[in-house]
């Protein structure tokens, strides 16, 4: 069962987040050869203020 983690910044869409999960699926899915219903997807989000880019927050740097 092939298990798929994405770190993301917050502010995705829940539709965003909907495509990306089945996008992924079908990716994975077809490159290993399994079905779509073993494959897990597991979206973590973190506030922006969380995560860094060059010594600065991504909040600080507008992203």
């Amino acid at each position: 069962m092939p298990i798929a983690e994405v770190h993301l910044l917050e502010g995705r869409t829940v539709e965003q987040k909907r495509k990306l999960i089945a996008e992924m699926t079908r990716a994975i899915s077809e490159s290993v050869d399994v079905k779509p219903e073993q494959v897990r997807v597991i979206i973590h989000e973190m506030p922006k203020e969380h995560f860094g880019i060059g010594g600065v927050s991504a909040k600080d740097l507008g992203r």
